[in-house]
């Protein structure tokens, strides 16, 4: 996984299926400036999460479209306009503003 700076976040961005799949799975926690960048994503699941996430959704400009709080065992389904998701620990996604 490649890491790099997105606003406040230092993030991972998944360079292989694998990876995508993975996703935050198996961890216990995020960092308040950690997250997870997935590319040409346009939903997310929580299934085998243990603690609630922020889902930033972009646009294809890396644009905020909204920041919606997804609890364990959920599913976002795909929204309008959205190309990316941030994913970050609940409550950080307001950092990066709208």
């Amino acid at each position: 996984m490649r890491r790099e700076r997105f606003g406040p976040f230092t993030v991972e961005v998944p360079e292989t299926s694998r990876e995508r799949a993975r996703g935050l799975r198996g961890r216990d926690a995020l960092a308040p400036d950690e997250g997870l960048l997935l590319r040409r994503c346009r939903s997310v699941h929580t299934f085998g999460m243990r603690f609630p996430i922020d889902a930033v959704l972009l646009d294809r400009d890396d644009r905020v479209v909204t920041v919606v709080t997804i609890e364990p065992g959920r599913i976002l389904l795909p929204r309008r306009r959205v190309r990316h998701v941030l994913e970050v620990a609940a409550g950080r996604g307001a950092a990066l503003g709208l």
